[in-house]
């Protein structure tokens, strides 16, 4: 669907977002960038977000300053408190059921950057997730596949999670790990990809 034009560097080592850019057709290499992923105290979680990516890519854009560098972070809130990964199932299931029947955020910050050309380009997409009620021995079965200990917010809406979720306003993909509408405007504005499509 896409070509490069240039080369690209994603700063992640996420699975899912390396898929979602394969998926485009854009050829890239991964180096990830080791940072604290802590919020400072009183940070909210879009400055967490649009910090952590911007963070990353600055380390990666330093190693490789002629290549355009993709960075990105996700989280998962309730109201301003961010939700991690849960240790264990116990708490796995107490994070579910703190967002049963509620409505949460997931906020992703991306950065798209070029070390010797001095681009920078940070930006934040929010996806409002509203989740189905259901009771404890629902979120137990859950738990029980092994799917949520792994995933911020303890649910992952791309595999058996989706079952919790009533309805999203916003990016999809998003929630996922990577809002590809937003990136791949960034993108093409900045002339690192193009269509790939013959010209009739």
């Amino acid at each position: 669907m896409y070509r490069n034009r240039n080369e690209i560097i994603l700063a992640s080592g996420s699975p899912r977002r390396q898929q979602y850019l394969k998926e485009m057709g854009l050829s890239f290499t991964v180096r990830t960038a080791s940072v604290r992923e802590h919020p400072f105290e009183h940070e909210s979680p879009e400055g967490f977000v649009l910090r952590m990516a911007w963070e990353k890519a600055v380390i990666v854009s330093s190693e490789f300053p002629d290549s355009w560098v993709i960075s990105g972070d996700t989280v998962v809130c309730l109201g301003d408190k961010i939700l991690g990964k849960p240790a264990d199932e116990h708490e796995a299931v107490a994070l579910l059921m703190s967002l049963s029947g509620r409505e949460h955020c997931v906020k992703t910050g991306f950065c798209v950057a070029h070390g010797s050309r001095r681009v920078k380009i940070v930006q934040s997409v929010t996806t409002k997730v509203h989740f189905a009620e259901f009771s404890e021995s629902v979120a137990r079965a859950y738990v029980a596949t092994g799917e949520s200990l792994d995933k911020a917010g303890a649910y992952g809406i791309q595999g058996k999670g989706v079952f919790l979720v009533k309805a999203i306003e916003g990016s999809y993909s998003n929630v996922v790990g990577l809002p590809l509408y937003e990136l791949m405007e960034v993108l093409q504005a900045n002339g690192i990809i193009e269509l790939d499509v013959a010209v009739v």
